[in-house]
């Protein structure tokens, strides 16, 4: 199993970015996957997830800026990041869970998800 993310960059506060996870196998359509973010110095916290069927979750740090979004027939799951702040600077995960396992620790535990990409870094600037 392999969680692809991409998509992070340096950009001014303001600016938009779309990061990408892509994954491959396993039965794309049966995982939840997550979108964690990882500031310097800081835990990895829950930025937003993704339901087996699209719906979508977000932090209240991101709620009317970030959209989760999935693409099944791809294995991709994007997370589209408007209005950057600086605050928004951080490494971005993607995390995937199994649909079929209860759950456990708590949709925005990082002892939740199964599998975990390698990052990509998003760098805001004011």
């Amino acid at each position: 199993v392999q969680l692809q993310a991409s998509g992070g960059g340096l950009v001014q506060a303001g600016a938009s970015l779309r990061l990408s996870c892509e994954a491959s196998g396993l039965t794309f359509s049966n995982y939840f996957v997550a979108w964690f973010g990882q500031a310097p110095g800081k835990e990895r916290v829950f930025v937003a997830r993704s339901t087996w069927s699209g719906a979508a979750y977000y932090a209240d740090s991101v709620k009317g800026r970030f959209t989760v979004s999935r693409d099944n027939d791809k294995n991709t799951v994007y997370l589209q990041m408007n209005n950057l702040k600086p605050e928004d600077t951080a490494v971005y995960y993607c995390a995937a869970k199994r649909r079929f396992r209860p759950l456990n620790k708590g949709w925005d535990d990082v002892g939740e998800y199964d599998f975990w990409g390698q990052g990509t870094l998003v760098t805001v600037s004011s």
